[in-house]
């Protein structure tokens, strides 16, 4: 079946019954969950099979933000918990194979909690380098501020989520960490040179070009575009995304109902996808919205699709792994962190 090309939230743990006509009738590319559509374990696992059979389709992808630290869809008591990206930042300078061990870790362990559910995509790992007096919603989510250490951390991250048949996506690209304001709440703008840039936030996404999916920064960078933030920005996506770092990957918004953007749903979905974007993210799972953005949204054709295909193609079967070994593996490297060695 054609699929549209956006992403659709959900309100709560279980289907309504215009969500099902609206799932069934719009046709989107895939979902994601929130602590909303959360309770327990088989409660989530009845929540997927019951979206993927209302899309008629066993493989259709489904998302999750599940970093660990502040950002965790999935917690205590059902869930473990897990270190935020610092962690592994202070672990890597302590000694870097200990930082990029723990790293592949705890994605790996995350993997696992994920395919027990069905979930089959984390929006995980960042590639953001947060600076002195930028705003926090990045903060300790990142993995340092040295573009070749977050780049190191980074792929560990996705390589451990790979090995446990999870597919990564790549955030905030093509860069976050200096923005001065939450983009939940308004439009962050840098001032930032673009030799700068390029030496520093687009480095740190370079080498991890080849990752299968990626997800764009609602942030205006003025040094190459002072109207649009990247999401709705052609220019950024053609000459930064998809040129100067290299990514040729199934490219998402972020979430278009975040305040960072202007204009109606349907505005800011159409001109997500105008600029570049592959697909059209929605997650606050208010219905109105969501029928907002499958309007806007096209079925998936040409290299959007190829793309889209090619990220699903990407999934790996999950490799044999002892989660109660890596998880006291994982541990004891995190309280390395405290002892400081």
């Amino acid at each position: 079946m054609d699929r549209r090309a956006f992403i659709s939230g959900i309100s709560g743990t279980s289907l309504t019954a215009e969500e099902r006509e609206f799932i069934r009738s719009a046709s989107p590319w895939g979902f994601i969950l929130f602590k909303r559509n959360i309770d327990n374990p088989s409660q989530v696992s009845d929540l997927v099979k019951e979206l993927r059979a209302t899309l008629e389709d066993d493989q259709a992808p489904v998302l999750i933000d599940q970093e660990g630290g502040r950002v965790q869809r999935l917690g205590p008591p059902h869930w473990p918990s897990y270190p935020a990206g610092a962690v592994f930042s202070a672990l890597y300078d302590i000694d870097s194979q200990l930082g990029l061990s723990a790293a592949w870790l705890s994605a790996r362990l995350i993997a696992a909690d994920l395919v027990e559910l069905g979930i089959t995509v984390d929006c995980l790992p960042l590639a953001d380098l947060p600076v002195p007096g930028a705003d926090a919603v990045i903060g300790d989510r990142a993995y340092g501020t040295d573009p070749g250490k977050v780049a190191a951390i980074a792929r560990s991250v996705a390589d451990g989520l790979a090995q446990g048949g999870v597919l990564p996506v790549l955030k905030h690209i093509p860069g976050h960490g200096r923005a001065t304001a939450d983009s939940h709440l308004r439009l962050p703008v840098v001032d930032t040179s673009e030799f700068e840039l390029e030496q520093t936030d687009f480095a740190a996404f370079q080498p991890l070009a080849d990752l299968p999916m990626a997800m764009t920064a609602h942030v205006v960078f003025n040094a190459l575009d002072p109207a649009q933030p990247a999401t709705t920005s052609a220019t950024i996506i053609d000459r930064v995304i998809r040129g100067l770092i290299g990514f040729q990957g199934l490219l998402m918004s972020d979430d278009v109902s975040m305040n960072a953007l202007s204009g109606s749903i349907a505005e800011r979905s159409r001109a997500s996808l105008a600029a570049g974007c592959d697909l059209v993210l929605h997650c606050n799972g208010r219905l109105d919205e969501m029928r907002e953005v499958a309007a806007a949204a096209p079925l998936l054709t040409g290299d959007a699709a190829a793309r889209a295909h090619a990220a699903l193609a990407a999934r790996r079967v999950p490799e044999p792994f002892d989660r109660l070994e890596a998880r006291a593996e994982l541990d004891e490297l995190i309280s390395r962190v405290g002892a400081g060695a």
